[in-house]
């Protein structure tokens, strides 16, 4: 089965280079996550995945458009049709036959709790419910590559498990499954990951060999270091600090902690940015 996903691309707009020879992969079947703060080039990588921006340089690798489903940063969904227009709508649009489609549109409304609002213009619909419908929308076509742009940012937990629910469902019907978001706690469930920060590439595999891979040492203090070096080396988590000590020098205060998906992140952002302090 084909891997879809980019080689070493490059974008640019105008003097800022959004994208500095990033490569990914998104395989069959499984979720691969893109994490990045604001201005990381998450969305950027997605729309050359979706085939909505052509990169300036490297390859892309992607299906045809009528295999790809794409939900961008906002729904994609339009607010003065009703739920049902848009996906009859969008079927039209992907040159879906009408009764398989609807059929289809209905067993995922049915799941998420949309049913009921099917009706409803969809300018009157809860930001999660806006959001698992521009999902929806986007399965459809039963894409063989699927691109989620932050599907569950700022939704509510039962949305959010709702919008897993549909993803997970989609990798195991065999799409790739390409989505960006600021959770870590969600790309730790993911198959792959991609850490991106200022366009650059931090971070990729499995969370559990990034995790692995992080260098040094961790500790936990109650207080932030006084050492001003360490203060350097430090973030805020869960009412405490935390201290990431490189490679070579003694951990400071406590035994070392185990890192998460979470600490590797921090830890890779700190390493950049000691490297151009």
């Amino acid at each position: 089965m084909t891997t879809w996903g980019a080689d070493a691309i490059d974008v640019r707009f105008g003097e800022v280079l959004a994208l500095d020879q990033v490569s990914i992969t998104a395989p069959p079947g499984q979720v691969t996550v893109v994490v990045g703060g604001d201005g990381a080039g998450k969305t950027t990588l997605l729309r050359c995945l979706a085939g909505a921006l052509a990169p300036h340089a490297g390859t892309v690798r992607r299906p045809d458009p009528h295999r790809i489903g794409y939900l961008p940063p906002g729904s994609g969904i339009y607010e003065d049709l009703s739920v049902q227009e848009n996906l009859d709508f969008r079927a039209a649009a992907y040159g879906l036959p009408g009764p398989q489609a609807r059929q289809q549109a209905a067993a995922y409304l049915d799941r998420t709790g949309l049913a009921p609002a099917r009706d409803r213009l969809a300018g009157q619909l809860s930001g999660g419910m806006l959001r698992k419908l521009g999902v929806i929308a986007a399965l459809l076509p039963g894409p063989d590559l699927l691109v989620l742009d932050e599907p569950t940012t700022g939704v509510d937990p039962v949305s959010r498990a709702d919008l897993w629910w549909l993803i997970a469902r989609a990798a195991a019907d065999g799409a790739a499954v390409l989505m960006s978001t600021t959770y870590l706690e969600e790309a730790a469930r993911a198959a792959r990951v991609l850490v991106l920060d200022t366009g650059q590439a931090l971070a990729t595999g499995p969370p559990a060999e990034i995790t692995a891979a992080v260098p040094g040492t961790i500790v936990a203090l109650a207080q932030r270091p006084d050492d001003e070096e360490e203060r350097r080396r430090s973030w805020r988590r869960a009412g405490a600090w935390r201290v990431w000590q490189p490679p070579g020098r003694e951990p400071a205060g406590p035994d070392p902690i185990k890192p998460d998906l979470q600490d590797a992140v921090c830890v890779a952002e700190l390493r950049r940015e000691l490297q151009h302090a």
